[in-house]
Protein backbone atom coordinates (compact mmCIF):
# COMPACT_ATOMS: atom_id res chain seq x y z
CA UNK A 1 0.00 0.00 0.00
CA UNK A 2 1.34 3.44 -0.93
CA UNK A 3 2.08 6.06 1.70
CA UNK A 4 -0.81 8.13 0.33
CA UNK A 5 -3.27 5.26 0.74
CA UNK A 6 -1.95 4.45 4.21
CA UNK A 7 -2.34 8.03 5.41
CA UNK A 8 -5.82 8.36 3.93
CA UNK A 9 -6.86 5.09 5.58
CA UNK A 10 -5.49 6.13 8.98
CA UNK A 11 -7.16 9.56 8.79
CA UNK A 12 -10.50 7.82 8.24
CA UNK A 13 -9.90 4.94 10.67
CA UNK A 14 -9.09 7.31 13.55
CA UNK A 15 -11.77 9.86 12.71
CA UNK A 16 -13.79 9.11 15.84
CA UNK A 17 -10.66 9.75 17.90
CA UNK A 18 -10.09 13.08 16.15
CA UNK A 19 -13.71 14.06 16.84
CA UNK A 20 -13.31 13.17 20.52
CA UNK A 21 -10.17 15.29 20.85
CA UNK A 22 -11.76 18.22 19.05
CA UNK A 23 -14.90 18.12 21.19
CA UNK A 24 -12.90 17.97 24.41
CA UNK A 25 -10.89 21.01 23.33
CA UNK A 26 -14.02 22.83 22.19
CA UNK A 27 -15.69 22.25 25.55
CA UNK A 28 -12.66 23.57 27.46
CA UNK A 29 -11.54 26.76 25.66
CA UNK A 30 -8.95 29.08 27.17
CA UNK A 31 -8.00 32.63 26.34
CA UNK A 32 -4.69 33.73 24.86
CA UNK A 33 -1.63 32.90 26.98
CA UNK A 34 -3.87 31.12 29.52
CA UNK A 35 -3.95 27.71 27.78
CA UNK A 36 -2.91 25.69 30.84
CA UNK A 37 -5.55 22.96 30.58
CA UNK A 38 -5.02 22.75 26.83
CA UNK A 39 -1.27 22.37 27.26
CA UNK A 40 -1.78 19.64 29.87
CA UNK A 41 -4.29 17.81 27.66
CA UNK A 42 -2.07 17.91 24.59
CA UNK A 43 0.91 16.80 26.67
CA UNK A 44 -1.03 13.88 28.15
CA UNK A 45 -2.11 12.80 24.67
CA UNK A 46 1.46 12.91 23.40
CA UNK A 47 2.68 10.95 26.42
CA UNK A 48 0.06 8.27 25.77
CA UNK A 49 1.40 7.97 22.23
CA UNK A 50 5.01 7.87 23.41
CA UNK A 51 5.96 11.12 21.62
CA UNK A 52 8.92 13.16 22.86
CA UNK A 53 7.92 16.75 23.55
CA UNK A 54 8.63 19.86 25.59
CA UNK A 55 5.99 21.85 27.46
CA UNK A 56 5.98 25.44 28.76
CA UNK A 57 7.68 26.76 25.63
CA UNK A 58 7.20 30.52 25.73
CA UNK A 59 4.57 30.06 28.43
CA UNK A 60 1.99 27.46 27.45
CA UNK A 61 3.45 26.28 24.14
CA UNK A 62 4.51 22.75 23.25
CA UNK A 63 7.04 21.43 20.76
CA UNK A 64 6.97 17.76 19.77
CA UNK A 65 8.99 15.70 17.30
CA UNK A 66 8.15 12.63 15.27
CA UNK A 67 10.86 10.84 13.31
CA UNK A 68 10.80 8.95 10.04
CA UNK A 69 13.64 7.15 8.33
CA UNK A 70 16.97 9.01 8.25
CA UNK A 71 15.69 11.55 10.78
CA UNK A 72 18.64 13.90 10.30
CA UNK A 73 18.07 14.24 6.55
CA UNK A 74 15.64 17.17 6.85
CA UNK A 75 13.22 18.79 9.30
CA UNK A 76 9.79 20.13 8.39
CA UNK A 77 7.66 22.09 10.87
CA UNK A 78 3.90 22.05 11.40
CA UNK A 79 2.07 24.63 13.50
CA UNK A 80 -1.29 24.89 15.27
CA UNK A 81 -2.61 27.63 17.55
CA UNK A 82 -4.50 26.68 20.72
CA UNK A 83 -6.24 29.76 22.17
CA UNK A 84 -9.90 30.76 22.14
CA UNK A 85 -11.86 34.02 22.07
CA UNK A 86 -13.83 36.04 24.67
CA UNK A 87 -17.20 35.10 23.11
CA UNK A 88 -20.20 33.43 24.73
CA UNK A 89 -21.17 30.35 22.72
CA UNK A 90 -24.72 30.14 21.35
CA UNK A 91 -24.52 26.60 19.96
CA UNK A 92 -26.74 24.05 21.71
CA UNK A 93 -24.49 21.00 21.41
CA UNK A 94 -23.22 18.56 24.00
CA UNK A 95 -19.64 19.76 23.44
CA UNK A 96 -20.42 23.47 23.88
CA UNK A 97 -18.03 25.58 25.92
CA UNK A 98 -18.07 24.94 29.65
CA UNK A 99 -16.07 28.11 30.31
CA UNK A 100 -18.50 31.06 30.49
CA UNK A 101 -17.66 33.83 28.06
CA UNK A 102 -14.92 31.86 26.30
CA UNK A 103 -15.35 29.98 23.02
CA UNK A 104 -13.39 28.35 20.23
CA UNK A 105 -15.02 30.66 17.71
CA UNK A 106 -12.01 30.70 15.38
CA UNK A 107 -11.45 26.97 15.05
CA UNK A 108 -8.24 26.62 17.01
CA UNK A 109 -9.68 23.44 18.53
CA UNK A 110 -9.71 22.06 14.98
CA UNK A 111 -6.16 23.28 14.37
CA UNK A 112 -4.83 21.61 17.52
CA UNK A 113 -6.71 18.40 16.75
CA UNK A 114 -5.43 18.36 13.18
CA UNK A 115 -1.84 18.72 14.31
CA UNK A 116 -2.23 16.00 16.93
CA UNK A 117 -3.82 13.73 14.34
CA UNK A 118 -1.16 14.49 11.73
CA UNK A 119 1.54 13.71 14.27
CA UNK A 120 -0.11 10.40 15.16
CA UNK A 121 -0.47 9.43 11.49
CA UNK A 122 3.18 10.28 10.83
CA UNK A 123 4.17 8.21 13.84
CA UNK A 124 2.20 5.21 12.55
CA UNK A 125 3.75 5.53 9.06
CA UNK A 126 7.30 6.38 10.14
CA UNK A 127 8.72 3.56 7.98
CA UNK A 128 7.35 5.25 4.86
CA UNK A 129 8.89 8.73 4.93
CA UNK A 130 12.22 10.36 5.71
CA UNK A 131 13.28 13.14 8.05
CA UNK A 132 11.82 14.69 11.20
CA UNK A 133 8.61 16.64 11.66
CA UNK A 134 8.57 19.31 14.37
CA UNK A 135 5.07 19.98 15.68
CA UNK A 136 4.56 23.43 17.22
CA UNK A 137 1.50 23.95 19.44
CA UNK A 138 1.35 27.70 19.86
CA UNK A 139 -0.44 29.87 22.45
CA UNK A 140 -1.86 33.34 22.04
CA UNK A 141 -2.58 33.83 18.34
CA UNK A 142 -5.59 36.03 19.05
CA UNK A 143 -3.81 38.77 21.00
CA UNK A 144 -0.82 40.92 20.11
CA UNK A 145 2.13 40.60 20.33
CA UNK A 146 1.13 37.07 19.26
CA UNK A 147 2.34 33.76 20.62
CA UNK A 148 4.24 32.98 17.42
CA UNK A 149 6.64 35.82 18.14
CA UNK A 150 7.49 34.32 21.52
CA UNK A 151 7.86 30.83 20.08
CA UNK A 152 10.32 32.09 17.48
CA UNK A 153 12.27 33.91 20.20
CA UNK A 154 12.32 30.66 22.20
CA UNK A 155 14.16 28.97 19.33
CA UNK A 156 11.51 26.66 17.89
CA UNK A 157 12.90 27.26 14.40
CA UNK A 158 16.48 26.33 15.28
CA UNK A 159 18.63 23.28 16.04
CA UNK A 160 18.15 22.40 13.24
CA UNK A 161 16.31 25.01 11.22
CA UNK A 162 13.32 23.46 9.41
CA UNK A 163 13.28 23.69 5.62
CA UNK A 164 9.78 25.13 5.91
CA UNK A 165 6.64 25.34 8.02
CA UNK A 166 2.99 24.56 7.24
CA UNK A 167 -0.02 26.00 9.04
CA UNK A 168 -3.72 25.63 8.37
CA UNK A 169 -6.86 27.55 9.29
CA UNK A 170 -10.52 26.60 9.19
CA UNK A 171 -12.48 28.20 6.36
CA UNK A 172 -16.30 28.18 6.45
CA UNK A 173 -16.38 29.56 2.89
CA UNK A 174 -15.44 26.09 1.60
CA UNK A 175 -17.18 22.75 2.22
CA UNK A 176 -15.54 20.05 4.28
CA UNK A 177 -13.25 18.01 2.05
CA UNK A 178 -11.96 21.07 0.20
CA UNK A 179 -8.83 23.18 0.80
CA UNK A 180 -7.46 26.44 -0.57
CA UNK A 181 -4.06 28.08 -0.85
CA UNK A 182 -2.42 31.18 -2.30
CA UNK A 183 1.25 31.75 -3.03
CA UNK A 184 2.85 35.11 -2.25
CA UNK A 185 0.99 37.89 -0.43
CA UNK A 186 -1.99 36.36 1.34
CA UNK A 187 -2.97 38.05 4.64
CA UNK A 188 -2.59 41.57 5.99
CA UNK A 189 -0.60 43.08 8.79
CA UNK A 190 -2.82 43.86 11.77
CA UNK A 191 -2.34 46.94 13.95
CA UNK A 192 -4.56 48.22 16.76
CA UNK A 193 -5.53 51.87 17.18
CA UNK A 194 -6.37 53.00 20.71
CA UNK A 195 -7.39 56.65 21.01
CA UNK A 196 -8.72 58.83 23.82
CA UNK A 197 -10.05 62.19 22.65
CA UNK A 198 -9.90 64.52 25.65
CA UNK A 199 -12.13 67.58 25.68
CA UNK A 200 -14.12 69.57 28.23
CA UNK A 201 -17.54 68.26 29.12
CA UNK A 202 -20.62 70.15 30.14
CA UNK A 203 -24.24 70.89 29.29
CA UNK A 204 -25.09 69.81 25.76
CA UNK A 205 -27.22 72.91 25.32
CA UNK A 206 -24.18 75.09 25.98
CA UNK A 207 -21.52 73.69 23.60
CA UNK A 208 -19.74 77.06 23.42
CA UNK A 209 -18.66 76.47 27.02
CA UNK A 210 -17.33 72.99 26.23
CA UNK A 211 -14.74 71.34 24.05
CA UNK A 212 -16.82 68.70 22.28
CA UNK A 213 -14.89 65.42 22.33
CA UNK A 214 -17.77 63.57 20.62
CA UNK A 215 -17.67 65.91 17.63
CA UNK A 216 -13.87 65.71 17.48
CA UNK A 217 -13.92 61.91 17.67
CA UNK A 218 -16.57 61.72 14.96
CA UNK A 219 -14.45 63.86 12.68
CA UNK A 220 -11.44 61.63 13.40
CA UNK A 221 -13.36 58.53 12.28
CA UNK A 222 -14.41 60.13 9.00
CA UNK A 223 -11.13 61.93 8.24
CA UNK A 224 -8.92 58.95 9.11
CA UNK A 225 -10.79 56.61 6.78
CA UNK A 226 -10.70 59.23 4.02
CA UNK A 227 -6.95 59.63 4.55
CA UNK A 228 -6.29 55.91 4.15
CA UNK A 229 -8.48 55.76 1.06
CA UNK A 230 -6.74 58.73 -0.57
CA UNK A 231 -3.10 58.04 0.36
CA UNK A 232 -2.97 54.28 -0.12
CA UNK A 233 -0.80 53.52 -3.17
CA UNK A 234 -2.54 51.90 -6.16
CA UNK A 235 -2.60 48.13 -5.95
CA UNK A 236 -1.99 48.06 -2.20
CA UNK A 237 -5.04 46.70 -0.34
CA UNK A 238 -5.60 48.47 2.97
CA UNK A 239 -8.36 48.72 5.57
CA UNK A 240 -9.03 51.08 8.47
CA UNK A 241 -12.07 50.35 10.66
CA UNK A 242 -13.19 51.64 14.04
CA UNK A 243 -15.28 49.10 15.91
CA UNK A 244 -15.48 50.77 19.33
CA UNK A 245 -16.59 54.23 20.38
CA UNK A 246 -17.44 55.06 24.00
CA UNK A 247 -18.60 58.51 25.06
CA UNK A 248 -20.63 57.92 28.27
CA UNK A 249 -22.45 61.21 28.02
CA UNK A 250 -26.22 61.67 27.87
CA UNK A 251 -28.86 63.46 25.81
CA UNK A 252 -27.97 66.68 27.56
CA UNK A 253 -24.41 65.93 28.69
CA UNK A 254 -21.20 66.25 26.67
CA UNK A 255 -18.54 63.96 28.16
CA UNK A 256 -15.00 64.97 29.01
CA UNK A 257 -13.55 62.28 26.78
CA UNK A 258 -14.34 59.72 24.08
CA UNK A 259 -12.58 56.41 23.60
CA UNK A 260 -12.03 54.87 20.16
CA UNK A 261 -10.60 51.51 19.17
CA UNK A 262 -9.90 50.39 15.63
CA UNK A 263 -7.76 48.27 13.36
CA UNK A 264 -5.48 49.15 10.47
CA UNK A 265 -4.56 46.51 7.90
CA UNK A 266 -2.02 46.61 5.07
CA UNK A 267 -0.09 44.28 2.77
CA UNK A 268 3.01 46.45 2.32
CA UNK A 269 5.44 47.43 5.09
CA UNK A 270 6.45 50.75 3.52
CA UNK A 271 2.85 51.89 3.21
CA UNK A 272 2.14 50.55 6.70
CA UNK A 273 4.80 52.84 8.18
CA UNK A 274 3.70 55.83 6.10
CA UNK A 275 0.08 55.32 7.15
CA UNK A 276 1.00 55.24 10.84
CA UNK A 277 2.81 58.57 10.51
CA UNK A 278 0.00 60.16 8.51
CA UNK A 279 -2.68 58.96 10.94
CA UNK A 280 -0.78 60.31 13.91
CA UNK A 281 -0.50 63.74 12.29
CA UNK A 282 -4.12 63.83 11.13
CA UNK A 283 -5.60 62.70 14.45
CA UNK A 284 -3.55 65.24 16.38
CA UNK A 285 -4.53 68.06 14.03
CA UNK A 286 -8.22 67.10 13.95
CA UNK A 287 -8.49 67.01 17.71
CA UNK A 288 -6.66 70.33 18.11
CA UNK A 289 -8.99 71.93 15.57
CA UNK A 290 -11.84 71.16 17.95
CA UNK A 291 -9.97 72.35 21.02
CA UNK A 292 -9.32 68.78 22.16
CA UNK A 293 -6.30 66.63 22.87
CA UNK A 294 -5.46 63.24 21.34
CA UNK A 295 -3.98 60.45 23.44
CA UNK A 296 -3.09 58.04 20.64
CA UNK A 297 -1.53 54.58 20.88
CA UNK A 298 -0.97 52.66 17.63
CA UNK A 299 -0.01 49.16 18.68
CA UNK A 300 1.94 47.44 15.96
CA UNK A 301 0.65 43.92 15.51
CA UNK A 302 1.42 41.02 13.22
CA UNK A 303 3.25 41.44 9.91
CA UNK A 304 1.57 40.42 6.67
CA UNK A 305 1.55 36.74 5.76
CA UNK A 306 3.51 36.04 2.60
CA UNK A 307 3.42 32.42 1.53
CA UNK A 308 6.61 31.09 -0.02
CA UNK A 309 5.61 30.63 -3.67
CA UNK A 310 7.55 27.40 -4.20
CA UNK A 311 6.21 25.93 -0.98
CA UNK A 312 2.63 26.95 -1.78
CA UNK A 313 2.94 25.39 -5.24
CA UNK A 314 4.32 22.20 -3.69
CA UNK A 315 1.43 22.09 -1.21
CA UNK A 316 -1.10 22.60 -3.99
CA UNK A 317 0.39 19.69 -5.94
CA UNK A 318 0.29 17.47 -2.86
CA UNK A 319 -3.29 18.52 -2.09
CA UNK A 320 -4.38 17.75 -5.65
CA UNK A 321 -2.85 14.30 -5.34
CA UNK A 322 -4.45 13.74 -1.94
CA UNK A 323 -7.93 15.13 -2.69
CA UNK A 324 -8.26 15.58 -6.42
CA UNK A 325 -7.73 18.88 -8.25
CA UNK A 326 -11.44 19.76 -8.18
CA UNK A 327 -11.31 20.06 -4.37
CA UNK A 328 -8.27 22.37 -4.27
CA UNK A 329 -8.88 26.09 -4.73
CA UNK A 330 -6.83 29.21 -5.45
CA UNK A 331 -7.56 31.83 -2.79
CA UNK A 332 -7.80 35.60 -2.91
CA UNK A 333 -5.94 38.02 -0.66
CA UNK A 334 -7.57 38.42 2.77
CA UNK A 335 -7.36 41.48 5.00
CA UNK A 336 -7.54 39.38 8.14
CA UNK A 337 -4.30 38.91 10.10
CA UNK A 338 -2.36 35.93 11.42
CA UNK A 339 0.76 35.70 13.55
CA UNK A 340 1.89 32.73 11.45
CA UNK A 341 3.69 35.55 9.64
CA UNK A 342 6.39 35.52 12.33
CA UNK A 343 7.26 31.94 11.35
CA UNK A 344 7.03 32.64 7.61
CA UNK A 345 9.33 35.66 7.95
CA UNK A 346 12.08 33.38 9.33
CA UNK A 347 11.80 30.31 7.09
CA UNK A 348 9.67 29.37 4.04
CA UNK A 349 6.05 29.14 5.13
CA UNK A 350 2.75 27.98 3.66
CA UNK A 351 -0.53 28.90 5.36
CA UNK A 352 -3.53 27.21 3.78
CA UNK A 353 -7.28 26.93 4.41
CA UNK A 354 -9.33 23.90 5.45
CA UNK A 355 -12.97 23.81 4.33
CA UNK A 356 -15.31 23.25 7.29
CA UNK A 357 -18.87 23.90 6.05
CA UNK A 358 -21.34 21.10 5.46
CA UNK A 359 -21.45 20.13 1.75
CA UNK A 360 -25.23 19.63 2.07
CA UNK A 361 -27.02 22.82 0.91
CA UNK A 362 -29.87 22.36 3.38
CA UNK A 363 -27.47 22.02 6.33
CA UNK A 364 -26.05 25.24 7.82
CA UNK A 365 -23.47 23.38 9.96
CA UNK A 366 -20.15 25.11 9.66
CA UNK A 367 -21.49 28.03 7.64
CA UNK A 368 -21.55 30.58 10.46
CA UNK A 369 -18.69 33.04 10.31
CA UNK A 370 -15.49 33.04 12.29
CA UNK A 371 -15.55 34.99 15.57
CA UNK A 372 -19.32 34.55 15.97
CA UNK A 373 -21.23 32.78 18.79
CA UNK A 374 -22.64 30.18 16.37
CA UNK A 375 -19.40 29.15 14.73
CA UNK A 376 -19.00 25.38 14.41
CA UNK A 377 -17.58 22.94 11.87
CA UNK A 378 -18.57 19.86 9.94
CA UNK A 379 -16.28 17.37 11.68
CA UNK A 380 -15.79 15.40 8.45
CA UNK A 381 -13.19 18.12 7.81
CA UNK A 382 -10.95 16.46 10.41
CA UNK A 383 -10.19 13.63 7.99
CA UNK A 384 -8.57 16.13 5.63
CA UNK A 385 -7.24 18.33 8.44
CA UNK A 386 -5.18 15.48 9.84
CA UNK A 387 -4.33 13.43 6.77
CA UNK A 388 -3.38 16.15 4.32
CA UNK A 389 -1.20 17.89 6.88
CA UNK A 390 0.63 14.61 7.53
CA UNK A 391 1.06 13.86 3.82
CA UNK A 392 2.34 17.37 3.03
CA UNK A 393 4.90 17.15 5.83
CA UNK A 394 6.02 13.74 4.64
CA UNK A 395 6.49 14.32 0.92
CA UNK A 396 6.22 18.00 -0.08
CA UNK A 397 9.41 19.36 -1.65
CA UNK A 398 10.16 22.86 -2.95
Amino acid sequence: MSLLARIQALAAEHHAEWVGIRRHLHAHPELSFEEHHTMAYVSATLKAWGVEHQTHVSGTGIVAHVHGQQPDSRTVALRADMDALPITEANEVDYASTNPGVMHACGHDVHTTSLLGALRILQLTSDGWTGTVRCIFQPGEERIPGGAKGMVAAGVLTNPEPVGIFGQHVFPDLPAGHVGVRGGAYMASADEIHLIVKGKGGHAALPHKCRDAVLAASNVVVAAQQLVARLCPPGQPSVLSFGFMEALGATNVLPNEVRLKGTFRAMDETWRTQAHEALEALIDATCKAHGCEADLDIRKGYPAVNNHVGMANAFKAVACEYLGAELVHDLDIRMTGEDFSYFANEIPGCFYRLGTASPEPENDLGTHGLHTPRFDVDEEALKVGTGLMAYAAAIAAW
